[in-house]
């Protein structure tokens, strides 16, 4: 007959997914109640609604079903209470250099971060920052999406997502949208989506700090950060405090647009923040009777503003009446567009040629 011995031994070799620890190590196993031949496994998850609550219930499942044949095996999932997460809490910060007051810094494996910055408002930065992260959930990338515009903050909106995050032991707990891209933003803290922030500058480089510190992003092949207009605090904070592993920078036809990218570009020059291409938004809008493509705002010189910046032209985005309607519904990750696709095919191969993921804490965090 199996014993509780032996299914707890069993149990040590499922490994929580992104944590990378046994479930038996993190005190997840709450109870084991075996009845001749059938056990029963009481799991306590962290949170209620672990995205990875099936995987984990499976690979329970399995290591207790080759104990014996005919073996009856349910794996219960239930959530932790206050007590156990913060035993939980206790054991990863007892067994990790803590760099602030919850492990999720240390316990994070973000393996790139791909910055969507504009130097102005109004030219789509947000909506590309989106379509990138769709592009690469879509091929099999793990993506987060860590809104750094904390004064005008369009992430969830684009998303459809109104869930505000949860606190864990590890850290606080982002929302995931319906294709399972985590998403942080000031909006999913605030009671009104219409609130203001009315920050100074301080006060928005904690909070965009704190979206990377204190946020358990766990595994992430990229995490795209939605970069707010201009060259100031925010942005000063996202290059200095965050391994930028590259910048994508979004203008627009008019002059006045390419003038302002410009600054962005020497910002990112001046901070030694390397930039990954340049993508032209409202480039074109189709007729909807004829078909006939015309450059609304003209033609822009955003392929020459590229070279002259050396880096590379990412291609040109048209206006296109569908995309807004699904913004405005939040299913903008319905929306398909080829336009994009170079985009997403050149951060698709900065993924493949960075190192293995590490800590979100690789490089410190200069405060200041």
């Amino acid at each position: 007959m199996v014993t509780k011995e032996q299914v707890l031994d069993a149990l040590k070799g499922v490994m929580d997914p992104e944590l990378h620890r046994s479930v038996v190590d993190l005190g997840m196993v709450r109870d084991i109640n075996i009845q001749n031949r059938d056990i029963q496994v009481t799991l306590a998850l962290t949170v209620p609604n672990c995205p990875l609550r099936d995987q984990i219930a499976a690979d329970a499942g399995q290591a207790v079903d080759v104990l014996d044949t005919d073996l009856n095996v349910e794996i219960v999932l239930t959530a932790m209470t206050e007590e156990e997460r913060e035993r939980m809490r206790q054991n990863l910060q007892g067994t990790r250099s803590q760099q602030s007051d919850l492990p999720a810094g240390n316990l994070n494996r973000v393996k790139t971060v791909i910055a969507v910055m504009s130097g102005k408002g109004g030219v789509g930065k947000s909506t590309v920052a989106a379509m990138l992260a769709v592009g690469l959930r879509r091929q099999g990338r793990r993506v987060g999406v860590l809104d750094s515009d904390i004064t005008g903050p369009s992430i969830p909106k684009l998303f459809g997502v109104r869930e505000a995050p949860t606190m864990s032991p590890l850290g606080i707990m982002p929302p995931q949208t319906a294709m399972g891209i985590k998403i942080m933003s000031i909006n999913l803290m605030l009671e009104d989506e219409e609130q203001a922030v009315i920050w100074r500058g301080p006060m928005i480089a904690s909070a965009i700090n704190q979206f990377w510190n204190d946020v358990f992003w766990g595994d992430l092949d990229t995490l795209v950060v939605d970069m707010p207009p201009g060259t100031s605090d925010a942005a000063l904070t996202v290059m200095q405090n965050l391994p930028v592993t590259g910048i994508i920078l979004v203008t627009s036809p008019q002059d006045l647009a390419g003038m302002v990218v410009r600054k962005a570009a020497h910002m990112a020059s001046h901070l030694s923040t390397p930039l990954i291409g340049v993508i032209e938004n409202m480039t074109y809008v189709i007729c909807p009777h004829c078909g006939e493509r015309s450059a609304l705002f003209g033609k822009g010189d955003s392929k020459a503003m590229a070279e002259s910046l050396s880096t590379r032209f990412l291609g040109g985005i048209g206006i296109d009446p569908e995309m807004a309607k699904l913004a405005d519904r939040g299913a903008i990750e319905t929306y398909a567009n080829e336009d994009f696709s170079e985009l997403t095919a050149v951060v698709n191969e900065i993924v493949e040629a960075a190192p293995a993921a590490k800590s979100a804490n690789r490089a410190g965090v200069a405060h200041g």
